[in-house]
């Protein structure tokens, strides 16, 4: 392999996990009709649960109580992260509900800064999320359940990146492994509930399964692949592209057509996340959400 290549293939395959996991969700999506988003939700957290402790089987590796308790914190964070990012993505478009999402990592990016930079990238964030407000006459009115949903899936995610660090002494692989299994001990019940007997079906389970792989199992891996060359700067910027990918495997996928306002709302919140990580210590850039 030429050098060349050797040094796209990360690139490649951290572009590749995005535009899969947006196509992913815009897949389980399309389940929510069937067994509705907690079901789905249940599907995603459940089977990757399952990949991830076959992969890393965490049993092999003892761990100290202590830090039992804060995978489980993690872990349940973790499922409820993904809970509230499927209920938001029931009303309102994914790009939107992307975008909104993001503000989490945001705030938890510049919040150990005090450059004057930074409160730039946070009003430009602010300017995002007031371009979302039902001031285009052409625009769908936004749920505002869905967008309390997304508002917590950002809360969750800023939690997840403050609880991850805690567990940072220890093995990725493993630790997320047993944190995905709490959020599913969390998340699958209420899935169960939620959409009954149905969520059995061998059909839909099987549908379950290949919408979890897009936009868990792949993603993840071909991400551990790129961040053993990427600089972690420039891994949070790449990521940052994800609302606006959303937005486009919403579009293509599931029609969601997007008015002029909310393309700029999500333009300004790709432009905030990228900057605040351009301009923030590394050690505190955006981390991927599960």
């Amino acid at each position: 392999m030429s050098a060349a290549r050797q040094r796209f293939l990360p690139y490649a395959a951290l572009l590749g996990a995005i535009i899969t996991l947006c196509v992913g969700t815009s897949l389980a999506k399309g389940l929510f009709p069937l067994v509705g988003a907690q079901g789905t939700s249940a599907y995603r957290v459940g089977f990757a649960a399952l990949i991830l402790v076959l992969v890393w089987r965490p049993w092999n590796h003892p761990i100290a109580r202590a830090d039992l308790g804060r995978i489980a914190l993690y872990g349940a964070v973790m499922g409820l992260l993904n809970l509230s990012f499927y209920m938001a993505i029931r009303t309102i478009p994914l790009g939107l509900a992307v975008a909104i999402e993001f503000t989490g990592p945001l705030v938890v990016s510049v919040a150990s800064s005090r450059k004057l930079i930074h409160f730039v990238w946070i009003g430009l964030a602010v300017l995002g999320l007031a371009l979302l407000l039902p001031i285009d006459p052409g625009a769908q009115r936004l749920d505002p359940v869905g967008v309390g949903f997304a508002c917590v899936a950002a809360v969750m995610w800023a939690l997840y990146i403050i609880l991850g660090k805690r567990t940072g002494h220890l093995h990725a692989g493993r630790s997320v492994a047993l944190g995905m299994v709490t959020a599913a001990l969390i998340v699958v019940p209420i899935g169960v509930v939620s959409a009954g007997t149905a969520l059995f079906q061998p059909k839909l389970i099987a549908l379950g399964l290949v919408a979890a792989v897009l936009s868990s199992a792949i993603p993840y891996s071909l991400e551990m692949i790129a961040l053993r060359a990427i600089p972690k700067r420039t891994f949070g910027v790449m990521l940052s592209l994800e609302p606006a990918a959303g937005a486009l495997a919403g579009l293509v996928i599931l029609h969601e057509r997007l008015v002029l306002t909310q393309w700029l709302a999500i333009a300004a919140i790709v432009a905030a996340s990228a900057g605040a990580i351009l301009t923030t210590p590394p050690e505190t850039v955006i981390e991927d959400a599960p």
